[in-house]
């Protein structure tokens, strides 16, 4: 035993990043050589542009790779083989993404001078799933009634997991007084000033903002989400 972490191969080639192609259940997903769950599978090469929008496992070092390419930081020949889909989350969480009119639904907060926003959603409690936590939470933080659409990712964040969900919404927004936001409060924000919003979590929202225009994932998307820094531009 050296000690030394576990390491995942990575490999550029005319500066798309050389994945295996694999396929499960839920269709195709990419992986970084030998970190597949089956045998090995054919090379592909991605651009940055196709990796950003493809499932690529494990999540935790797409993520590293990710954020490294996008920045302009090609990582060189290995990053830390990161899954924290390997262990069974601490907690899980359901999310509500609300469109209407071009504008997202929001939990807008202020705290210590600083201004940020989530997601409506919250912790699956005992019996429930995530889409009727996603709609239990929706209603009690916005007195809006949902109706899931589809699942379009999970995230993966400090032992946590999140499945968010699109939503059709009937109803208003309540006061704020009358819901349970720990003093937050709904707002709506023009889909296209997500990228530029302090919004947890952060990658989602970034995404959010294409797959609004392009089309939502199918399969659900599969991110890791270790941004702390909410104001550091995203774009990965």
């Amino acid at each position: 035993m050296t000690g030394e972490p576990r390491t995942a191969s990575v490999r550029f080639e005319d500066d798309r990043l050389v994945l295996e192609r694999h396929r499960d259940e839920s269709g195709i997903y990419y992986a970084f050589p030998g970190c597949g769950r089956t045998a090995a599978g054919p090379s592909v090469a991605l651009s940055l542009t196709e990796a950003l929008h493809a499932r690529i496992r494990p999540v935790g070092t797409a993520e590293q790779v990710l954020r490294g390419w996008s920045q302009g930081a090609l990582p060189q020949e290995a990053a830390a083989l990161d899954d924290p889909t390997a262990a069974a989350p601490s907690r899980v969480r359901g999310g509500a993404i609300v469109i209407r009119d071009r504008r997202i639904l929001l939990i807008g907060f202020d705290e210590d001078g600083r201004r940020h926003f989530e997601i409506p959603g919250g912790g699956v409690e005992t019996g429930e799933t995530p889409e009727a936590a996603a709609v239990r939470e929706l209603r009690e933080e916005t007195a809006l009634r949902g109706t899931v659409v589809r699942e379009v990712a999970r995230i993966w964040r400090g032992g946590t997991r999140g499945h968010y969900f699109t939503m059709e919404t009937e109803g208003e927004v309540g006061a704020p007084e009358t819901l349970d936001n720990y003093g937050g409060a709904p707002v709506w924000v023009p889909v296209t000033e997500l990228p530029s919003t302090p919004v947890w979590p952060r990658r989602l929202s970034w995404r959010i903002a294409h797959w609004h225009d392009s089309g939502w994932p199918v399969p659900p998307a599969e991110l890791a989400d270790s941004v702390g820094d909410l104001d550091a531009a995203c774009a990965w």
